[in-house]
């Protein structure tokens, strides 16, 4: 029951054990309990507690602090915060307690010695370069809770943080004249960052409108009624020992524009409208101009009537005046932000005042050539409109119509060059100037000029030297100058000087005997130097002289030969059958050599052609034929010397006939042919030999092998008893050479052997003087009709037989024994 209740109220009815929870309860509140035991008779008496029990949670030490951090470490200080324990363990934070621990060290030792509710504590004395590690508790009624979570070690020295900088203002500000404005933020950044504000690169400096204001950690630029000249690009700069921050931003203060700049220029005046023109304000209030307005006046009246209020170019047409009246323009320029002061122009009287340019003066005729000219003329007067155009005219003198050079416009420009000029012809020139108004008078015709190249004198010949002497001449030679001054060269004059005088000598008097690049100086004494130079000669006079570059001592020059060799003088020259030979070397020398063309040592054919210039040889053969090979050579010989070179000439044929063409193994029904190859391959591998066969009876031949390589072949197929021909020609890629013939017919039949002996010779009678003899057919008769036996005898201990005659019989009679 309550404590101050007096009613008791069950809890529970079924407890076994000898404990129970009461739930339900209000804090703060004191109760009493009682307990009865019961079983199966009733319920025993109760027993109460002896005083009263206030409902309260237990009270604890308090938790461990949380979110121990550093805030700032110095070189001899560390700055600490943390966060109350979640629970305090049922009775309020009497204080905390601060611990740290030198690493290196086991114990931790108390920081604070008096008592500190503060959650943030500065430990100071510290020596620059140790390291510590920290931790707090909390302390309550009962005592000190568990300490917090060490920091990690902190080492003693100046803690470095680069500079941070968050403004408070965009990259662009637009502020009206007059206005207030304020750049704004903060920064940080260890050490103290120092702050510096610029404005288009120069330092600020503080004045009565211009306020900074620095705080450790904000800054400020203020300005009190802004103008114009505050427009600009302001930057901030946070700076300190680890690096810096800007922050940029672009303040344009605005106002309405200047007035337009004067003066305002009547570009045109007429009876009854002006055009007038100006310049746009020198400040467009920091806005572009949006608008220009435009009022006229008549000065005998005070009203200003309006033109237009809608343009922005700085010319307007002002129309609806009266003849004669004196007129004032006015003009303001207009901004978003307002309209400038006005200008106000001069009086001006409404009347036509412009007319046609005038004539230009007599022009001047330069550069001129053969098909152009260029006239060149003075601005004339424009008439009070600009020109737009000139009008160039020519025609020739004796003719009476002008006629315009060109349809295209000539303008800025007062010069131009007239094309298509007739060579030789005369002309005169005249110019007229057109504005908007009309085209003026012509000029004054200028003087006459004759359409042709101007001539001036030529430059020097180019390289002249001596190319040849004898004992009293010397040959030179140069080339034509490089500039002709456009005019025809009509020839050089040659002039030389002994070694030693001052005075030149005129090898040619007049220009034209000289017109080549070429000339014999005649007449020198031999032994002497002398020096030489050329000039050349146009219409306009004579060049400047070129010299030849080393005197020249004149007496006879001597050269050895020296053959140059064309291609067709390589060591071995290869031509067709029927084609032409041509063999050709340059020849130098002096005096020019004696050439001798020679062949195998002997005088080259007649068919040949020699022909010999004075600086080379030619030798042709035409239809050339395979004995005009073999090695040809040419000699050039003169006092100095002589030289020969020599080639070698195949000319390319057909084969010769093979040679010793033979018939052997002759059979019924073949035979076999040997023959050597051709004396002479046509100057080509023979590639092939056909074999043809003839009947002794038929006028035709056979070919029995054309593409046998061999040197031999085996007839077959022959007829027995049939009388043949062979003959064998050789092939190269030229063609097929000649036939070599077998001498006589070859009858197609096996060869014959000698007879058997015969058989069983013996003697069937006998005299003093004579024998009988008989005998019989021998086995074989060697393949052939026998016709006959041949007896012989011999006396008994001789060495040879001796012949008696030949039988046609198996027996004789041998006498005279």
């Amino acid at each position: 029951r309550e404590a101050d209740h007096r009613a008791w109220t069950p809890v529970s009815y079924t407890v076994t054990r000898q404990n129970a929870t009461v739930q339900g309860l209000i804090e703060g509140k004191a109760y009493f309990f009682r307990i009865a035991a019961e079983n199966l008779i009733g319920m025993g008496p109760f027993t109460e507690t002896t005083k009263e029990i206030v409902i309260r949670d237990p009270i604890t030490v308090p938790d461990r602090p949380e979110d121990l951090e550093v805030k700032a470490v110095t070189k001899n200080s560390v700055t600490l915060t943390w966060n109350p324990p979640k629970y305090n363990g049922g009775s309020d934070i009497t204080m905390y307690v601060l611990e740290s621990r030198l690493i290196g060290k086991d114990k931790f030792h108390k920081v604070t010695k008096e008592k500190m509710l503060d959650r943030k504590y500065t430990v100071e004395g510290l020596k620059e370069g140790d390291t510590y590690e920290y931790r707090v508790s909390a302390c309550n009624i009962v005592g000190q809770g568990k300490p917090s979570f060490c920091t990690k070690p902190i080492t003693c020295k100046d803690e470095i943080a680069p500079p941070t900088l968050d403004l408070d203002f965009r990259d662009k500000l637009i502020v009206r004249v007059g206005e207030a404005f304020s750049l704004t933020g903060r920064y940080s950044g260890k050490p103290a960052p120092k702050v510096t504000w610029l404005k288009d690169d120069i330092v600020v400096k503080e004045d009565d409108r211009i306020k900074i204001k620095t705080t450790p950690t904000t800054l400020c630029l203020g300005i009190l009624k802004s103008v114009r000249e505050d427009t600009g690009k302001y930057c901030v700069t946070v700076e300190n020992s680890t690096g810096s921050r800007k922050g940029f931003c672009q303040v344009n203060v605005v106002d309405r524009p200047s007035p337009p700049v004067g003066p305002v220029i009547f570009d045109e005046v007429y009876k009854d409208h002006m055009v007038v023109s100006w310049k746009p304000p020198l400040d467009d209030g920091g806005s572009e101009i949006t608008n220009y307005i435009i009022e006229k006046k008549d000065t005998h009246k005070d009203l200003w009537m309006p033109v237009t209020s809608a343009t922005v170019k700085t010319t307007c047409k002002v129309p609806k005046l009266l003849e004669g009246r004196e007129y004032q323009i006015r003009i303001y320029a207009e901004n978003l932000y307002g309209i400038s002061d006005p200008l106000i122009s001069d009086e001006m009287k409404a009347k036509d005042r412009f007319r046609v340019p005038d004539a230009p003066e007599q022009p001047v005729i330069k550069d001129v050539t053969k098909d152009s000219a260029v006239v060149v003329w003075n601005k004339p007067y424009d008439g009070g409109k600009p020109i737009t155009n000139y009008i160039v005219e020519k025609k020739e003198t004796m003719a009476t119509r002008w006629v315009r050079v060109t349809k295209d416009p000539i303008f800025p420009g007062t010069k131009f060059k007239v094309p298509d000029l007739l060579e030789g012809c005369e002309y005169e020139f005249r110019v007229s100037a057109e504005n908007e108004i009309g085209v003026g008078d012509p000029s004054p015709p200028s003087k006459p000029i004759f359409a042709r190249d101007p001539i001036g004198k030529p430059s020097p010949p180019v390289n002249p030297e001596a190319v040849d002497k004898t004992k009293n001449s010397v040959d030179l030679s140069w080339q034509p100058p490089r500039h002709d001054g456009n005019g025809k060269i009509i020839g050089y004059l040659i002039e030389y000087q002994k070694v030693g005088d001052e005075e030149w000598k005129q090898a040619n008097l007049t220009a034209d005997s000289c017109p080549e690049t070429k000339y014999k100086v005649t007449g020198l004494t031999e032994g002497l130097t002398y020096k030489f130079r050329v000039k050349a000669v146009n219409a306009a006079g004579e060049s400047d002289p070129a010299h030849v570059h080393d005197p020249v001592e004149v007496k006879d020059r001597l050269e050895p030969p020296e053959l140059i060799l064309d291609a067709n003088m390589a060591r071995e020259q290869h031509v067709k059958a029927g084609d032409t030979l041509r063999l050709s070397a340059v020849i130098k020398g002096v005096p020019f050599p004696k050439v001798t063309w020679k062949k195998e040592d002997h005088e080259v054919s007649p068919k040949a052609d020699i022909e010999v210039t004075g600086v080379g040889s030619k030798l042709e053969i035409r239809n050339t034929v395979h004995e005009d090979g073999g090695m040809y050579s040419l000699t050039v010989e003169n006092p100095a010397g002589s030289k020969t070179v020599s080639v070698k000439v195949v000319v390319l044929d057909k084969p010769g006939p093979p040679r010793n063409l033979k018939v052997s193994d002759v059979r019924s029904d073949s035979c076999y042919l040997t023959w050597i190859e051709p004396e002479d391959d046509g100057g080509s591998v023979i590639t092939n030999y056909v074999v043809e066969r003839k009947d002794v009876a038929s006028a035709q031949w056979v070919a029995i092998s054309s593409s046998s390589k061999k040197r031999s072949h085996m007839a077959k197929y022959l007829m027995e008893g049939t009388q043949y021909q062979f003959r064998v020609a050789a092939e190269n890629q030229f063609g097929r050479g000649p036939y070599v013939e077998t001498l006589k017919p070859i009858k197609a039949i096996d060869p014959l052997h000698p007879p058997g002996p015969p058989k069983n010779l013996h003697h069937v009678d006998v005299d003093k003087t004579e024998v009988s003899l008989a005998w019989n057919r021998p086995d074989r008769d060697g393949g052939a009709e026998i016709t006959g036996y041949l007896v012989e005898y011999q006396e008994d201990g001789a060495d040879e037989w001796t012949k008696f005659q030949t039988v046609p019989m198996l027996d004789c009679v041998v006498t005279g024994l």
